[in-house]
């Protein structure tokens, strides 16, 4: 190129110039318009890969297959793994709700986790410029799925900071949830009565951490350590995604392994404890009845549909940031199975520390009405004639105590419900159906008090949900950021700092004293439904509009080997069909099921189902309005001509030596020009006016590629998808 070119002058400048194509163009060499990969008229480019590396230039991409596998098992296995999976499991039949589960894993989960990872590593786009280029009518999927992943972002790096919260309160020795406090009556130091009536770990959880109002329209301000807790909760999840993948991929090592590490140890732990046998045998005794029941089905479907995180948006960010060739179909199979095998492993460990807890609890009933009867014998309430010869109250085991309350009953029957004697059974304990901030913030740290060196096994748990929940938010920060920075080139350290900052100040709704009920609200119905409406519509767009052939044919292209026909039909028919279903029970459960949530009430120490009041109703209508809003909205003003898809427009820029994309109107001569080079007889048909598909033996329209002499690449950008098709 000549010296006293604009583009020379200007190549090692940071000022960002944009030329005219005539202008730029003039100086570069002919173009082979049938090996180039600009040819609009579908013929091969022999220089297709080329291209692709081309384009890949500039965008980031993982040190290794390693990291990008650990950031997607990062992403998918979070917190619901650990205190979602298991209640369903003990709730909907032990080890009969596994082949629900996993029916539903191969046909829905594996399928859209996979059309999800190869949409993405195929364009390279996060997920607004992904559906834009699939089907630009239903451009608005990407845009809802942004909208999701700030509702989710919101409330799940809240459970983070409580996380961090019982962290730090778990250097102590005793655990200062172990014990009930002591308050002052005078000269007299008597038990708090809210922690008498409960237990000390709900007492700690729900007044010490949360100190919870007593339903959602008591505000009651915010509390301040909480607020510090999200403060520090946000920090760490901007640290880890301000460089994007080059920050996150590095603390996906830990933050992806350590969680295995610390279940290895519970496992281990746990497996050690008196009792723990009892609560693993009772999550896989199967009850077989429960499979016959859709509410399982339905339960089932839902936790697939979350567990490996579909419909957010972060699985098609990480796989953007593949090569072109990687095997995504294994990683489809891989991270789904991992998945899986970790939510066994989660609910191994919960049901052994269950298990001993449940024979704790039960020995303490035990001997609590063992007192009660020997007071009753006492004060001949009882007569001692019904207690059997052998049994020692010294020391009563379950057995014994079971034989005797059975004697009582049988001999007492009229008068039995008056003494107030509990059966004591251990299958009682074990069904006692504990999930979510329940599991973790109150049964686990109940069982840990009894462990021995307490404090390193609370510490080493919350440590894991921290981490846990970490993975999650860094996938649900890159759906966000990721799709933003590519459609609108905003600068990526300004915007994700902009955006935790922002998540911060929304987030002070969460840590008021009614913080936990809006956690609830958002987690049940933020992203339930307007995530279900946008997986189908990806189905949708890919299997029956893009069509599920071209699909596969790009599919064949990009893997080097055709992937089973099983995909076909699954996307094509079965996924759609059972993600319809699912929507639908969804939809019927909200309208038979009033919204409400449940209250701690001070005074009673107990636990209340309230129903959200109208002003609550208002935003959770809000909240699923706005979430799916951006689909039809977009749908529209594309159907209408009234927003650009960017079909007939194209420029070429460059900053600091290097040719940048963009887009802006150009005439139709210089278009040509630009395209076909300087040799206007070699020019093939004019561009079509519809964008057109170019097949798998074409290039990919988002493809570019540089002249090969040359220094500067140059490309544009087509959508893919006819008009005609939609």
């Amino acid at each position: 190129m000549p010296k006293n070119s604009k583009v020379t002058q200007r190549e090692h400048s940071s000022e960002h110039v944009t030329e005219s194509v005539a202008d730029l163009l003039a100086l570069e060499e002919p173009v082979d318009y049938k090996q180039s990969v600009l040819n609009v008229a579908g013929e091969a480019g022999g220089k297709q890969k080329a291209a692709e590396e081309e384009l890949a230039e500039d965008r980031p991409a993982w040190n290794s297959k390693l990291q990008y596998i650990l950031a997607q098992i990062g992403f998918s296995v979070g917190l619901g793994n650990i205190w979602r999976f298991p209640y369903l499991c003990q709730k909907n039949g032990g080890g009969a709700y596994l082949v629900p589960y996993l029916v539903l894993l191969i046909i829905i989960g594996i399928p859209l986790f996979f059309l999800e990872l190869a949409v993405g590593q195929r364009i390279r786009r996060g997920s607004i410029g992904v559906w834009h280029y699939v089907c630009p009518r239903l451009g608005g999927i990407g845009f809802s799925s942004c909208i999701v992943c700030l509702f989710v972002g919101l409330y799940y790096n809240v459970i983070i900071g409580w996380s961090v919260f019982y962290f730090f309160k778990s250097f102590q020795y005793p655990l200062p949830w172990s014990e009930c406090p002591a308050v002052r009556n005078g000269t007299v130091s008597v038990v708090e009565a809210e922690c008498e009536k409960s237990s000390a770990t709900t007492y700690f959880w729900y007044r010490e951490a949360l100190d919870i109002s007593n339903s959602i329209s008591e505000s009651g301000g915010l509390n301040w350590k909480m607020t510090l807790c999200l403060l520090v909760a946000w920090s760490i999840v901007g640290m880890a995604v301000v460089k994007g993948i080059q920050s996150s991929g590095k603390v996906m090592y830990f933050s992806s392994l350590f969680p295995y590490v610390v279940l290895a140890c519970f496992l281990v732990r746990g497996l050690l404890l008196r009792g723990a046998i009892d609560g693993i045998l009772h999550m896989f005794t199967p009850k077989l009845d429960k499979m016959l029941d859709p509410q399982v089905w339905r339960e089932a479907a839902t936790q697939v549909f979350f567990a490996l995180g579909l419909g957010f948006g972060g699985v098609i960010a990480f796989s953007s940031y593949n090569k072109q060739d990687n095997n995504c179909h294994f990683d489809a199979a891989l991270v789904s199975l991992i998945n899986f095998f970790t939510s066994v492993l989660a609910t191994l460990v919960v049901f052994a520390v269950l298990g001993f807890k449940a024979n704790i609890m039960n020995e303490k009933c035990v001997v609590e009405n063992a007192e009660k009867i020997l007071g009753y014998l006492n004060s001949n309430v009882l007569s001692r004639d019904l207690i059997p010869p052998h049994v020692n109250f010294s020391h009563l085991t379950t057995k014994d105590y079971t034989e005797m309350y059975n004697v009582i009953m049988t001999v007492k029957e009229d008068r039995f419900s008056t003494l107030g004697l509990n059966p004591c059974l251990l299958e009682d304990e074990l069904n006692k159906s504990v999930q979510g901030t329940g599991l973790a913030f109150i049964a686990f740290t109940e069982a840990m008090t009894h462990f021995p060196a307490s404090p390193f096994w609370s510490v080493m748990f919350f440590l894991m949900l921290i981490n846990l929940g970490l993975g999650s938010m860094i996938g649900t920060m890159a759906g966000i950021t990721t799709p933003i920075i590519d459609t609108f080139k905003v600068p990526r350290e300004m915007f994700t700092v902009g955006c935790c900052i922002f998540a911060f100040f929304v987030g002070l709704l969460f840590v008021q004293r009614s913080g936990n009920y809006f956690v609830t609200m958002f987690d049940d119905y933020s992203a339930t439904l307007p995530l279900t409406v946008i997986v189908i519509l990806e189905n949708v767009a890919v299997a029956w509009i893009y069509g599920t052939k071209k699909f596969m044919q790009e599919l064949t292209e990009m893997l080097g080997f055709r992937p089973y026909r099983f995909y076909f039909y699954m996307w094509k028919f079965v996924s759609p069909l059972c993600m319809a279903v699912l929507t639908t029970a969804s939809i019927i459960q909200l309208g038979v099921t009033p919204p409400g949530y449940s209250a701690w009430i001070k005074e009673e120490a107990a636990e209340r189902y309230l129903s959200f009041p109208g002003w609550a109703m208002a935003l959770l209508v809000t909240l699923i309005v706005v979430a799916t809003l951006p689909i039809p909205v977009v749908f529209v003003l594309r159907h209408f001509h009234l927003l650009s898809d960017g079909s007939n427009t194209l420029s070429v820029s460059y900053k600091k030596g290097r040719m940048m994309k963009d887009l802006s109107n150009l005439e139709e001569n210089d278009e040509t020009r630009f395209i076909l080079s300087k040799v206007p007889s070699e020019a093939p048909s004019p561009m079509p006016t519809h964008r057109s598909y170019l097949g798998p033996g074409s290039t990919s329209p988002l493809d570019t590629s540089g002249n090969p002499n040359g220094r500067y690449g140059s490309g544009y950008l087509l959508a893919s998808t006819p008009e005609s098709e939609l």
